[in-house]
């Protein structure tokens, strides 16, 4: 197999940990008899400083022509502390969103046994625990029309959705879940806004068109507590934009930390695969950072857009192994097992990628 990969590393520990992903994607090629062909570009924090455009033309036209995208982060602090700036990173990260059609984000909450005690949540509320989220991403709050008064005393941003934006991530959500436990959760605000009203009747109408998943309705405060308090409950959970965000990153804590979370924004042409946990400008070049998460938006790149389900099932395998082992990157360290060898994202990095060759 021969693809096209296009690597936008992006900010802060993004150029770390996308290394990582692009060095074992490179070893399953050669490992399996593909050809990985790389290139890269730059996007948000990094391209601003340098075109002053957050998603530049070039970047966006690899990105148009390429098989996948491997993704790092974006971000920077000086944006987070002056809200008044006009050219801003995520704009970069929307963009690309809504250009190549990315309307579709899968999220796999995916439990490492060897990582029950990173929790913060009790191991036995844990155990077991497998969810793929599916958040709705060109839509909601996020790209609705935005305003503010000419007194700068008020603000506005439009929650909308369309009908077909509705249904299109509805049908994604229903086949993966026909393929899992055959259950589904949406998750919406319908007691309060007309946009979720109109998200819960969608997928109501969509529902009927496969009987054989059962499927629940809950609103966003309570899935928010649901998570928490019994997560093994949830199979496949399908909510829209500014929820799926705030529930997803709350389900890091199952995982252990946001360090272990990949995830996958598809539609119907190029995907675009990235861990979840932003730029951590805070520990960006110091080697604390846990390249997992990018190795195992890898895997999922294998599996969603090539079609390689041995060659991910490879790379999730070395992760596991690497975690067997007693080693661990910083986040997800227990400070009271002596077991536990603490490795650098370099270091980390590597010892994955030494297990590949592996039979697990």
């Amino acid at each position: 197999m021969k693809k096209h990969i296009l690597v936008i590393s992006g900010d802060g520990i993004g150029q770390e940990v996308t290394q990582w992903g692009k060095a074992t994607l490179d070893q399953i090629a050669k490992n399996y008899g593909h050809e990985f062909i790389f290139d890269e570009a730059l996007m948000g924090h990094a391209a601003i400083e340098v075109t002053g455009n957050p998603l530049p033309d070039e970047t966006l036209e690899k990105a148009q022509k390429s098989d996948a995208i491997l993704f790092g982060a974006i971000g920077h602090a000086m944006y987070d502390n002056d809200p008044s700036l006009k050219v801003r990173p995520e704009q970069g990260l929307l963009k690309i969103r809504k250009e190549l059609g990315l309307y579709a984000n899968l999220r796999p909450i995916l439990l490492f046994d060897e990582l029950l005690e990173a929790s913060s949540i009790k191991s036995h509320i844990l155990k077991g625990t497998d969810i793929l989220f599916f958040r709705e991403l060109t839509g909601d709050v996020y790209f609705g029309e935005k305003s503010r008064s000419e007194d700068r005393n008020t603000a506005s941003d439009l929650m909308i959705y369309h009908k077909y934006e509705v249904e299109r991530i509805a049908h994604k959500a229903f086949q993966a879940a026909q393929q899992r436990s055959k259950k589904l959760c949406s998750v919406d605000k319908a007691n309060v806004l007309e946009s979720s009203r109109l998200w819960r009747e969608t997928v109501q109408e969509i529902a009927k068109q496969y009987p054989e998943v059962t499927t629940t309705h809950m609103f966003i405060d309570n899935a928010a507590m649901q998570l928490i308090k019994d997560p093994k409950q949830f199979d496949v959970v399908l909510t829209a934009n500014l929820f799926g965000d705030i529930l997803t990153d709350e389900a890091s804590q199952i995982a252990g930390s946001m360090g272990m979370l990949a995830s996958a924004s598809v539609g119907d042409g190029v995907g675009f695969y990235e861990p979840i946990h932003g730029s951590a400008h805070d520990i960006a070049g110091k080697n604390l950072a846990n390249p997992l998460a990018s190795i195992l938006s890898a895997a999922l790149m294998l599996e969603i857009s090539f079609g390689l389900k041995e060659e991910a099932k490879t790379l999730v395998n070395a992760v596991d192994q690497a975690l067997k082992e007693g080693f661990r990157t910083k986040d997800i360290a227990d400070q009271n097992t002596e077991a536990t060898k603490v490795l650098g994202t370099q270091e980390m990095g590597n010892k994955v990628l030494g297990l590949i060759n592996v039979k697990n």
